[in-house]
This record gives C-alpha cells, sequence and structure tokens, in this order.
C-alpha cells in the first residue's frame, strides 16, 4: 500500500491532477516507463488491474455471503436448544436440517435492496453501524477466549506446507484493501495525514487479528472453525455476538460492493440512452449481487475461497503490480539499485504465493467434489 500511494502522489504532482485512482495510476506509470511497447499499451494496465479490483472485491462480497449464511445456520438450527448457560460446545456433529446455501438464498433479496443505496451519506451511516456491531462482537469474542485456555501440549507449533499456501492466500485476502486506499485517501479533509492514519489502522487490525488467531488455536485446537463466532458456545448471549458480527459483514458488504459498482457500471451506462441509464443501473446491481451469491452457492467452503481469492488477485494487486510499478514511474527518475532489486524480490514472492496459493486452494476444491464431506465453517463442534 505504501508503494502505491507513493506513485500516486508522485503522479498526482507530476501531472497536476487533485486525485489518481489504482487504475490511473497503473496507466500513467506504464506511460511514463522506458519501455515502448508498454508504453503504447499502457491502456491495457488500467483495464488489467479493473479486471483484478472487480474480481476481488466481488469475491470478497461472496465471502461475506458464506460468512452469514453459516453463522445464520448454526443460529437458526440452535434455537429451539439454546440456554442462557454459556457452555463450551460438544464435540457431538449434528446433522444441519438446511444446507448452507438455502440461507445464501434467504440472504440474496435483502443485499439486493441494500446494493440499491446509492447515497454516500447513508453508506457512511451503514459503515458507522458495521463497525459499532463488528467491535461489539470482538469484545465479547475476546471475553471468551481468555476463560479458562486448556493446556494443548500436543499442539503443533508450525503446519505443514500445504497449509502455509492457504494461509498466504488467507493472509493477503484478509490485508488486501488496496482498492480502497487511494479513494479513501481523497476524500479525506487532510489528505496528507493519510499515511500515519493508515499504519496506525493497519497496526492495530495486525494487532487483533494476531490475537484472536493465537487465543482461538490455544482455546479450541484443531476444532478451530474457518470463522471463530461458530466455535462459540450455544448460549443466547454469543447467538447474539454471530448476530451482531453477521449485522456488521452485512452492512459492510455495500462498501465493498462499491468498487466493482463504480467501475463497471459507468461502463455500461455510457452505452445507453438517458432514459434507460436508471433502470440499467439497477439491473447491474442487482446481476452483480447474484453473481457473488451464485459463486458463493457453488463453492461453498469459506476457508477455500478466501484463499482462492487471496492468491489468485489480492496477491496481484498488493505485492506483484505496485512494486513494478514503482520501477516504472521512478526509473527516469534515478531509482537507486537498491530499490529496484526489493522491488523485483517482493515482486517475484508475490508471483510464487499466487501460483502456489491457486493451485492448492485449487487442489483442495477438487478433492472437495472428489469426495464430498461436511462444510468446514458449518459443520457443529
Amino acid at each position: 500500500m505504501d508503494i502505491l500511494l507513493k506513485c500516486a502522489s508522485h503522479l498526482t504532482q507530476r501531472l497536476q491532477r487533485s486525485f489518481v485512482n489504482y487504475e490511473e495510476t497503473t496507466m500513467y506509470s506504464l506511460e511514463t516507463c522506458p519501455n515502448p511497447w508498454l508504453r503504447t499499451h499502457s491502456v491495457w494496465g488500467r483495464y488489467i488491474v479493473s479486471f483484478l479490483l472487480i474480481i476481488t472485491q466481488l469475491g470478497f462480497c461472496s465471502v461475506y455471503f458464506m460468512f452469514m449464511a453459516d453463522n445464520l445456520q448454526q443460529i437458526v438450527e440452535e434455537a429451539h436448544f439454546t440456554s442462557n448457560v454459556c457452555q463450551p460446545r460438544t464435540s457431538l456433529v449434528m446433522t444441519p436440517v438446511l444446507d448452507a446455501r438455502f440461507y445464501m438464498l434467504t440472504i440474496l433479496p435483502f443485499l439486493i435492496l441494500l446494493v440499491l443505496v446509492q447515497n454516500s451519506q447513508v453508506l457512511s451511516i451503514f459503515s458507522t453501524l458495521a463497525t459499532i456491531t463488528t467491535l461489539g462482537s470482538l469484545a465479547l469474542i475476546f471475553e471468551y477466549l481468555i476463560q479458562e485456555i486448556p493446556r494443548h501440549s500436543s499442539l503443533p507449533l508450525v503446519a505443514s506446507w500445504k497449509t502455509f499456501l492457504l494461509f498466504f492466500g488467507t493472509a493477503i485476502f484478509t490485508f488486501e484493501g488496496v482498492g480502497m486506499v487511494l479513494p479513501l485517501k481523497s476524500q479525506m479533509k487532510s489528505p496528507q495525514q493519510f499515511p500515519a492514519v493508515l499504519y496506525l489502522g493497519m497496526s492495530f487490525v495486525i494487532f487483533l487479528y494476531i490475537c484472536l488467531g493465537t487465543l482461538g488455536y490455544m482455546k479450541f485446537g484443531s476444532d478451530t472453525q474457518a470463522s471463530i463466532t461458530l466455535n462459540l458456545p450455544n448460549c443466547w448471549l454469543y447467538q447474539s455476538v454471530k448476530v451482531m458480527y453477521s449485522v456488521g459483514i452485512f452492512f459492510t458488504y455495500a462498501l465493498q460492493f462499491h468498487v466493482p459498482a463504480e467501475i463497471i457500471i459507468p461502463y455500461v451506462i455510457s452505452r445507453v440512452s438517458e432514459n434507460w441509464a436508471l433502470f440499467v443501473d439497477l439491473t447491474v446491481r442487482t446481476a452483480l449481487v447474484c453473481v457473488t451469491c451464485f459463486s458463493a452457492v457453488l463453492i461453498p467452503r469459506l476457508d477455500l475461497v478466501i484463499s482462492l481469492v487471496g492468491s489468485v488477485s489480492s496477491s496481484a494487486l498488493a505485492l506483484i503490480i505496485p512494486p513494478l510499478l514503482e520501477i516504472a514511474t521512478f526509473y527516469s527518475e534515478n531509482i537507486s539499485c537498491v530499490t529496484i532489486v526489493k522491488d523485483i524480490m517482493i515482486s517475484i514472492l508475490g508471483l510464487l504465493g499466487c501460483v502456489f496459493g491457486t493451485y492448492q486452494a485449487l487442489y483442495e476444491m477438487t478433492q472437495q467434489a472428489r469426495f464430498p464431506m461436511a462444510n468446514s465453517t458449518s459443520g457443529y463442534t
């Protein structure tokens, strides 16, 4: 993110523009690079980044469908024996009454209505509600995790290399918000303060993830689900945590959806008459939500989809492209050899993670198709 911000800031000054987004930064960087072929085809850099942003953000939205469906499934199907006493879940495996896909289709019309809201002030209210409910949920989750942590003497400290490949995609998915960075900076009253805000926010998020992952693994061991909320006790207090977290994810869906909508809808509307603009706008929004829903229905494995999206598109946007943009942007301005080597190494790391992480995620999906098993995020433990 820091490299992308650096390139975007430099290009805004060079071109005397108030703002350039990720796609424009890519195109303008290639226009100034020393390679004549890249300069001639610089517009394709913009198209590629736009495509990756669409895939990534819609992938996020598909994951949100899975998360909400898995939690809603557990809440509904355990409601008849939910009590006020919060006891750890037993090892008894319960067979779900309805498939998680049913709950995805149940959520679909509500999300369609949500994305039809285009007012930025209303979206900011949704963002605030999402933040409040998420922080409240996290507080209760941490409160449960730190209670009576068992001693797991046999827990492995390091997983196998195959698991690490899935972890790479998951980690990149978790921290990759590069598509929102430049738009957020442009909306700030004091954009020059954005790097400090970004570093502070990312440091806090990293700290939360490390603590949550570590405590969750110490608490539940190998029974840890893809979503930690599915490990919480079956009592009204922690069922409310799932509700609050799902509400937060529900409203966050609109924010993640905003990026692909801003790329696709203007392009489509520009090709129809003004009389059809509103109808086309609403139709495209509805279609995109349906695409994210049906993608989740096809592969209802939360952990694998997160890893796949992170490996395929998020790694390209966060690790592969930004270092190459730095070389292209500053090559004519005597960029140091150390910086070039550093950027090349980061891009190679991202490329290796993309290739092997994608392979492992697809392999796990094919294995699931050949040997069907319960969804790791919807089995009850």
